[in-house]
């Protein structure tokens, strides 16, 4: 049976010793890329959560490395954080911001990733309809982390107003721009020769 590949799959080189730094150098790319979009973040007045650009690059970092590399992305991205790199939004560092509002979510991100490169793994991401819908999926893992977590230190009755409500229409215009980059880039390197599928 054979696995649809990912944008990363496309590149990787057929040597496992060039392979094994090709795969470093993405996740290590892909992890300072994400702490980047978390710099583009606009504070909430009534939520200890921001609003920023570092969801888009974690579902897409899982979308374009598949579940391995894109999981391990998160994962590097988190341990920059904890160790002291000022990658989580709006340069904050340490495991303080592990253990505070937005402790969940940055949890959430390993498996949004993960769930999202599974299901670009699978083809998802070659159509506009299922990259929604894959997504839309990684969305609600990260959410089902961070709001569980955010409730456990504001309390379960505020935690939808100031914990998700405020980042419905910017997480909506992200699935958008995701399901028009995702299924057009397959579509310009269909363009250039035909996609060799791999084993699984």
């Amino acid at each position: 049976m054979l696995t649809k590949v990912t944008y990363a799959d496309v590149l990787r080189p057929s040597n496992e010793r060039y392979a094994g730094l090709y795969n470093a150098v993405l996740i290590v790319g892909g992890s300072l890329f994400i702490g980047l979009c978390a710099q583009v973040a606009v504070v909430v007045p009534f939520s200890p959560v921001p609003v920023t650009g570092q969801t888009f690059a974690v579902l897409m970092a899982g979308a374009l490395l598949g579940r391995r590399r894109g999981g391990l992305c998160i994962l590097a991205y988190i341990l920059e954080g904890a160790v002291g790199l000022p990658v989580f939004a709006m340069g904050r560092a340490g495991v303080g911001v592990l253990l505070g509002p937005t402790g969940g979510y940055l949890a959430g991100f390993i498996v949004g990733a993960y769930i999202v490169g599974l299901l670009a793994e699978r083809g998802w991401d070659r159509r506009i309809g299922t990259t929604v819908l894959a997504m839309a999926l990684g969305n609600l893992a990260l959410y089902a982390f961070g709001l569980l977590w955010l409730s456990c230190l504001i309390g379960v009755s505020r935690v939808l107003a100031v914990g998700l409500y405020p980042f419905v229409v910017g997480d909506g215009l992200k699935i958008i721009l995701a399901a028009i980059l995702l299924p057009s880039g397959w579509k310009l390197l269909a363009m250039t020769g035909p996609v060799r599928e791999k084993s699984p």
